[in-house]
């Protein structure tokens, strides 16, 4: 039973991982037949509503008028701000460059939980903190001499820290709302919201709704949003979303991987310097360590 419990376990992870590694070079893909923000929302908005249906019989917990502002407040970063901005930076960058600048979301989780949450700082995350920055600064060294477009690389940082703040903002107050809803109405609000965009400012008769497009949306709106979302939720409540995150520094280098070999995206020594360096800041920052940075209510509590 133990033992099945793992192999499960070990499962879940290596989908969360494959599918968010394959997504990057996925909707890159699809915006060959998609405006970009008709494409975020329509795709978030389908992976939030077929959540929804899973839920219904349990419809009394979302609780609206309590933690109406909360479904707003991660409905904006991690909806409108992810996958909007990600969906309209990848038009300015190669995918697998994109996903690396973007996956230093688990380190600025280290920073904001430590600032906000008053959790702990391990020497290795600050170390992981520092490579991190060089490794940015190595990936966006071809951004400088015109190789790689400097608004994808300011696109992708605002990425990563939209979702980094919504991440913190949801385990702040995971107490007070249902996990599951607060998934679903995230994606079904920020999807709304980006549709509604994508009708003023693109034109719906632009999607080209062939079987590459729908295959796309399907895999970003069922695979990517409803399934490995509701997977990552469940090995958060179960206590493995410590391994999640360890495991997440796979992510960029999966979709760096396919859109070299499928896309023809430009692998450089600058990125493959940056990649190293961002996944080795990734892996710090999620080592564990005994050596801690005390706690700023114990400072006080001493003082």
């Amino acid at each position: 039973m133990r033992n099945g419990a793992k192999i499960k376990t070990a499962f879940y992870i290596a989908y969360v991982v494959i599918i968010w590694g394959m997504c990057w070079p996925v909707y890159k893909y699809a915006l060959a037949y998609t405006p970009p923000l008709l494409f975020a929302g329509i795709r978030t908005l389908l992976g939030g509503v077929l959540l929804a249906l899973f839920l219904v019989p349990q419809w009394q917990k979302i609780e609206w008028r309590k933690n109406w502002k909360i479904y707003c407040i991660v409905g904006f970063f991690n909806t409108v701000i992810f996958n909007g901005v990600q969906t309209i930076g990848l038009e300015y960058m190669a995918s697998g460059l994109f996903s690396v600048i973007v996956y230093l979301q688990p380190v600025l989780v280290s920073v904001f939980a430590w600032l906000w949450l008053k959790e702990s700082m391990s020497f290795l995350k600050i170390a992981g903190l520092l490579i991190g920055f060089l490794g940015v600064a190595a990936v966006c060294r071809d951004g400088f001499t015109g190789k790689v477009s400097a608004i994808g690389i300011i696109l992708a940082l605002i990425t990563s820290v939209g979702w980094a703040f919504g991440i913190v903002y949801m385990k702040k107050t995971s107490t007070q709302v249902h996990g599951l809803w607060l998934v679903a109405l995230q994606s079904i609000l920020g999807g709304l919201f980006l549709t509604g965009a994508g009708f003023l400012k693109e034109n719906i008769s632009d999607i080209t709704w062939n079987l590459p497009y729908i295959a796309c949306l399907l895999f970003g709106g069922v695979l990517g949003m409803a399934v490995a979302t509701t997977l990552y939720f469940k090995l958060m409540n179960t206590g493995d979303a410590s391994k999640v995150a360890s495991f997440t520094f796979l992510v960029p280098l999966i979709a760096v991987g396919i859109g070299t070999l499928f896309l023809g995206e430009p692998f450089t020594f600058s990125l493959l310097e940056g990649l190293v360096l961002i996944l080795i800041s990734i892996y710090l920052t999620n080592h564990p360590s005994k050596n801690f940075i005390r706690k700023k209510k114990v400072h006080a509590e001493i003082n």
